[in-house]
């Protein structure tokens, strides 16, 4: 199979040079794609007061609850890709491409319905104070309006991905995220629209960068082409994407319910709390994106390799993730620790207590997150293989399990924001070392036998 330009075959060659090529771009894409927030609440900071910096802070884990269990299917969309482009199966590929921006469209559609519908009585449901809440309905409101683009983009993102090509989205979220930092400060600065004027400029850029990614899938010469005319479902491709796409995003879903409660217990100390909250946990976006990258490496890796039956480049390839990830995790974490409330200071300019309040946090975490980033990479790895439901059942006994019973436990006998926040790199580290004993069963099995009964989901 002749590769199309971007294309990235991850099933030969150096490895160490192929990582850093596939993920560098993607690290970038995603701090890009965080900019979007960070400007927001920066701007809002800066401009507006501390009162819509809180109200935009807290909208963030309600507004992941609902689209994580939508985009979670872009896994499933993703390692598909991967399997049939490692087998060098074009009709299939292509069948999944069609299948997933069709889905992508609807699932944006019954998300802005949701989002638009129950921005409120949720928001309520989570003690949102009564000075914050009106300004958290309308930039919810409008966030939701333009939830077809972002659904769009992340599933023809994952196309991308899939087959190699991470550098085209990094050009798309620098074009759009230009584009969202120029009109914030002018709807919020010229035009006064405050909260609304945020939210606003966040949706446009959204809609840029998703006609972005639908133009190159119209104009690759590969597997991966769109041909609107031909968007259909297919009904063994949908499946598929469901399979490993479900408990994909049910796992980012019940996260969210976690950090919804989470958030619901940092709401419960008032608004300065939740504005340095919601700054350190921007900041904390950063990393994690970073970290991520190597997630989705892992996950690209594992399926093309997978799929193109080389099982001894998979163990090699994951252990190099899981280095650069945590080498990753430890540097970023431990500067932005360091130049802490210098960047805390952007968000919430001349606000001495809710910086140190966000500094609490920050100290915590940012020390910590490489262990997220281990984490997330031996989840990728068993995603790779087309298993879903063992990484969901690991993180969501791991993650949600701890977090709910430390808040209902500890926390509630100890009310301190460090109690709170300690429970995350507690279920990181947890997660991380089930991951890895799931790893290595799995990997010896597959590896062992090429008649494995472990399912899949692709059939090569």
């Amino acid at each position: 199979m002749k590769l199309s330009t971007g294309e990235m075959d991850l099933s030969s060659g150096s490895l160490v040079k192929k990582i850093l090529i596939y993920s560098l771009p993607l690290m970038l894409s995603g701090m890009l794609q965080l900019f979007y927030n960070a400007a927001d609440l920066i701007i809002a900071g800066q401009y507006v007061g501390e009162t819509a910096l809180a109200a935009i802070g807290s909208t963030g884990s309600l507004t992941s609850l609902i689209t994580n269990l939508l985009i979670g299917l872009s896994v499933g969309v993703s390692v598909s890709v991967a399997q049939y482009y490692g087998a060098r199966d074009d009709k299939n590929v292509s069948q999944v491409v069609h299948t997933a921006i069709l889905i992508s469209g609807i699932l944006g559609v019954i998300a802005s319905i949701i989002g638009l519908f129950l921005a409120k009585p949720m928001l309520v449901l989570m003690d949102t104070p009564d000075d914050v809440i009106e300004y958290s309905t309308l930039y919810m409101r409008i966030i939701f309006s333009g939830m077809i683009a972002s659904m769009v983009f992340n599933f023809g993102s994952a196309i991308l991905r899939a087959v190699g090509e991470t550098r085209k989205p990094l050009i798309f979220l620098t074009i759009s995220g230009t584009v969202n930092v120029i009109l914030n400060i002018f709807l919020v600065t010229q035009i006064n629209l405050g909260v609304a004027g945020v939210a606003i400029a966040t949706v446009v850029s959204q809609f840029i960068s998703a006609f972005l990614v639908i133009r190159t899938l119209m104009r690759h010469n590969g597997s991966c082409r769109l041909y609107l005319g031909s968007l259909h479902i297919y009904k063994d491709k949908l499946y598929r994407i469901l399979r490993i796409g479900i408990p994909a995003g049910i796992q980012s879903t019940v996260f969210s319910i976690s950090n919804t409660l989470v958030q619901s217990s940092v709401n419960s100390f008032g608004k300065l709390v939740m504005a340095g909250n919601a700054a350190s946990a921007n900041i904390e976006g950063f990393l994690y994106t970073a970290c991520n990258s190597f997630y989705h490496a892992s996950l690209a890796f594992t399926g093309q390799n997978y799929g193109a039956k080389k099982h001894d480049r998979i163990g090699k390839f994951l252990g190099l993730c899981v280095l650069f990830a945590s080498i990753t995790g430890t540097v970023l974490g431990t500067l932005a620790t360091v130049f802490g409330r210098e960047l805390l200071g952007l968000y919430a300019p001349g606000n001495v207590e809710a910086i140190e309040y966000g500094m609490i946090r920050l100290s915590i975490l940012g020390l910590t997150y490489f262990l997220c980033g281990t984490m997330d990479v031996f989840a990728g790895a068993l995603r790779g293989f087309g298993l879903s439901i063992l990484p969901m059942t690991v993180s969501i006994a791991g993650i949600c399990g701890i977090r709910i019973v430390w808040i209902y436990t500890f926390f509630a006998m100890n009310r301190t924001l460090e109690t709170l926040y300690i429970v995350y790199p507690l279920s990181w580290a947890v997660v991380a070392l089930i991951h890895f004993i799931c790893f290595l069963f799995v990997k010896k099995k597959l590896t062992s036998n090429t008649d494995s009964r472990i399912d899949t989901g692709i059939r090569v």
